[in-house]
């Protein structure tokens, strides 16, 4: 487990919902290397409607077959931490912003792991 108390760094991706990279979606690439990474931990949040550099409006209000929503991937962890994986999303981000701010760790606690061997539940 990776404990996480006190200051640390929010990173923020911001992409579309259709993003791809190597056929799969760019969120979910970024999920897989944080988790590779061993970082703290990582959300994709959805977004209704949003704009970006391109100012091209995205939103689900009307009915159409190009949804590409907005999504933000959250990872929390140590300035160390976010700071050695920032230069994946040089690969994976082409379109989008990346930003990392100062945050304060309160609390962060998870459940445990099940018992596994093999990959089996013990």
């Amino acid at each position: 487990m990776n404990p996480l108390k006190g200051p640390a760094k929010r990173l923020t991706v911001f992409v579309g919902e259709d993003d791809r990279w190597h056929h799969k979606p760019v969120y979910a690439e970024i999920v897989h290397r944080a988790r590779e990474a061993g970082l703290a931990g990582a959300t994709v949040i959805r977004g209704i409607e949003g704009y970006g550099a391109s100012r091209h409006l995205h939103t689900g209000r009307f009915l159409s077959l190009s949804e590409d929503l907005p999504l933000s991937i959250v990872v929390v962890d140590s300035a160390e931490r976010i700071e050695a994986f920032l230069p994946q999303l040089d690969e994976l981000v082409t379109e989008g912003l990346v930003i990392v701010e100062d945050v304060e760790v309160v609390r962060y606690v998870g459940r445990e792991a099940p018992d596994t061997v093999d990959g089996q539940d013990a």
